[in-house]
């Protein structure tokens, strides 16, 4: 069969993996304004002997780190987006770089909480009022950085429509941005609970506080990042999708009387968008393209593969 005969059946694995997220740029100038506080937190931590501040702008380091996984992700995603190498394109890039952001948020809080219990046992003396302006410094950067990665965070509800439109996407399913955001919230925390512990230490004696506040954000921290290991660890384990979706799935073949589906597999294969296996029986059989067709593209099934088995009525 001629060449370009067959490119009719041929199709493009990208999935619009190609196209730049509007993650990435916001990634970019969060790591700036992330980087430049990291280096003032960290030197007044020192300088000014508040451990809450020292854990705030150590845990701005690592988050710098990890921000900037995420905006590697978004450009390897990117720039491999055509890469025949992997079977289904460079989605689960994205869900990776949450996931190595993840890992990065647990150990940094098992970090940020040893720190915190040392110096529990053993308190220095803090300089209230240089440590105060400084962690009300960055709780402003903080905020700043939850609001541009948080931008219709929680909104949008688009579906795709074609490869060119699938970054129209439920920004939740972006695990990378996710990351992202939990890493900046994260900060904007624990620079809330060192303003409060440095003013408990200095208005009431609570020198405790200062140390104890690290303890309480190391925990909430590792909280929010097992969450994420554990949502981002289903997807690069292939899954399957949600119950919800693959009863559509199944019930989209279902919808003609004589279509019984054997064998269903649906799972993530990026941001929003998934493959599909489906083996069913009919006594009617029809072309693969037909029961294709029956999945509405409001599922983001972007890959379907059908096999087609005739119903044998011979006991």
């Amino acid at each position: 069969m001629h060449q370009d005969r067959l490119k009719i059946w041929q199709h493009s694995h990208s999935f619009g993996q190609h196209i730049k997220r509007p993650g990435e740029s916001r990634t970019l100038i969060v790591i700036a304004l992330t980087s430049a506080m990291m280096l003032i937190e960290i030197g007044a931590g020192v300088m000014f002997g508040s451990m809450a501040l020292l854990a705030d702008g150590l845990h701005m380091a690592s988050h710098t780190a990890a921000l900037s996984i995420n905006a590697f992700a978004y450009v390897y995603a990117r720039r491999h987006a055509h890469n025949e190498g992997f079977s289904f394109g460079t989605g689960k890039v994205n869900t990776l770089g949450g996931f190595t952001g993840a890992v990065l948020l647990a150990g940094f809080a098992l970090f940020m909480a040893w720190e915190s219990v040392e110096r529990l046992l053993s308190p220095v003396e803090i300089a209230f009022n240089q440590a105060i302006i400084v962690a009300a410094m960055g709780l402003i950067v903080n905020g700043v950085s939850v609001v541009i990665l948080g931008h219709n965070h929680s909104h949008g509800d688009e579906s795709a429509h074609g490869e060119d439109d699938h970054h129209h996407h439920h920004h939740h399913h972006d695990h990378n941005l996710l990351a992202a955001y939990l890493h900046v919230l994260a900060d904007a925390l624990i620079s809330v609970l060192a303003i409060f512990a440095l003013l408990a230490a200095k208005y009431f004696g609570l020198i405790w506080a200062d140390p104890a506040m690290g303890v309480v954000g190391a925990i909430l921290v590792a909280r929010w990042s097992l969450g994420l290991v554990r949502s981002t660890a289903q997807i690069l384990l292939d899954r399957n999708a949600p119950d919800e979706l693959c009863e559509a799935v199944r019930e989209c073949i279902e919808s003609e009387d004589d279509n019984r589906v054997v064998d269903l597999h649906v799972w993530s294969v990026g941001p929003n968008i998934y493959s599909a296996i489906v083996a069913l029986v009919t006594h009617h059989p029809k072309s693969p393209a037909h029961y294709k067709a029956l999945i509405p593209k409001k599922h983001n099934v972007v890959h379907v593969t059908i096999e087609v088995h005739a119903c044998d009525d011979t006991p």
